[in-house]
């Protein structure tokens, strides 16, 4: 999994966003607090790229800590094909 997680300082009101395999705590870049929640989290576990007039679709390893290292699981002509197949992968997950 890979997300953007955005953040909001309860000291300082400091906003700032981090990747990571998870949706964790940070610590503010401003004034240093600790253990701060995202008050946002987009998932990037699944992301769509065209090249060459074809998109693929790339999927975050399992493994990925400090990066998302895509891996390639599909290739489509249209990027509404490539969404609806992401879509229906992760419908069938949480189903």
């Amino acid at each position: 999994m890979w997300f953007v997680n955005h953040y909001e300082c309860a000291e300082c009101n400091e906003t700032w966003a981090d990747e990571w395999s998870c949706m964790c705590d940070d610590e503010c870049p401003e004034c240093g607090a600790r253990n701060m929640s995202p008050i946002k989290s987009d998932d990037l576990t699944y992301v769509v790229e065209e090249a060459d007039f074809e998109f693929f679709v790339l999927r975050s390893s399992d493994a990925a800590e400090h990066t998302p290292d895509y891996q390639d699981v599909g290739c489509f002509k249209s990027k509404h094909a490539a969404e609806l197949y992401i879509e229906n992968l992760t419908s069938s997950i949480r189903a």
